[in-house]
């Protein structure tokens, strides 16, 4: 009895549904952690576009490295970037300009995830994150704007059909401080506040994907978003949700979420003719690309 105890453990910890550093869906994240010292390098790409009126398309980007400091404990380092194109809406209080540029450094993230229980040993996987980051542009507007940004999330996990099946299901708060540049030549009515602000946001979101060929990975996630900000109280409310592709091989992964948005509320523009969505500062429509490599 002994021997098949050991030979179960070691299967599931060698042999795990999904290597440590995989990231099965777009939004959401894993409870695994990367075993010590190994080190990981993940680009992530994320295109915004479609606020209803003009035009709009930001593209972000998240360059991160991975490192396991034990096997329960992985931290990482970010570098972030942006390009934005907006033209024919102005949103008072948060789009001032038609803007356009190429991809430029935005900001820098740390954060640490640590494993209470595994997924792949413990049958249901729990862990906690922690992220905080410093950035300068305004992934919105394209403008400056200074923000200092903490967040803690609740990270769930549990295969099931003996590793076919993942399940995936985060909470977590968002917590900013932030303060805009100012703006020259901007109409008299117009409304740019500069006074530092301070906002918290809320999210909670759950996933399944299932292993339909050997490396592949199809499925789906859904995500509840909100944010309240010191004058306004709940400014935005949105649900995103959509298909995941993933594919994972022994030294690298790639993964593909188109996560449109189906519902939403808060605040509006004037005129807005989508009045169940929210478009000040999401958008419609949003594809999230990943690449990862293991070392």
């Amino acid at each position: 009895m002994k021997n098949v105890i050991l030979y179960t453990f070691v299967c599931a910890t060698l042999l795990s549904p999904v290597a440590r550093g995989e990231s099965l869906f777009g939004i959401l994240k894993g409870a695994e952690t990367l075993p010590k010292d190994a080190l990981e390098v993940i680009q992530h790409v994320t295109k915004r576009y479609d606020k209803g009126q003009g035009t709009y398309e930001a593209v972000d980007t998240k360059t991160e490295l991975e490192y396991g400091i034990t096997d329960r404990a992985t931290g990482a380092v970010y570098l972030l970037g942006q390009s934005i194109r907006t033209e024919g809406l102005k949103i008072n209080g948060y789009l001032p300009k038609d803007e356009a540029y190429g991809l430029r450094a935005s900001g820098v993230e740390a954060s640490i995830k640590y494993n209470f229980l595994s997924p792949a040993k413990d049958d249901f996987g729990l862990s906690s994150y922690f992220a905080t980051s410093y950035s300068w542009l305004d992934p919105h507007s394209g403008q400056d704007k200074k923000k200092l940004t903490f967040e803690l999330e609740l990270l769930m996990q549990k295969y099931f059909l003996d590793g076919e099946l993942t399940w995936a299901g985060n909470v977590g708060m968002e917590s900013t401080m932030a303060k805009r540049g100012a703006l020259a030549d901007l109409p008299a009515d117009f409304e740019w506040s500069t006074d530092p602000e301070m906002e918290i946001g809320f999210r909670a979101g759950t996933g399944l994907s299932y292993r339909f060929a050997p490396n592949w990975f199809a499925g789906g996630e859904i995500v509840y978003e909100t944010e309240f900000e010191t004058e306004v109280g709940q400014e935005r409310r949105s649900v995103q949700a959509g298909p995941t592709l993933h594919y994972g091989s022994k030294d690298w992964w790639l993964s593909v979420s188109y996560l449109p948005q189906i519902s939403g509320g808060g605040e509006m523009y004037d005129n807005q003719a989508d009045g169940n969505l929210h478009l000040i500062e999401k958008t419609k429509q949003e594809i999230r690309v990943k690449v990862g490599f293991e070392f």
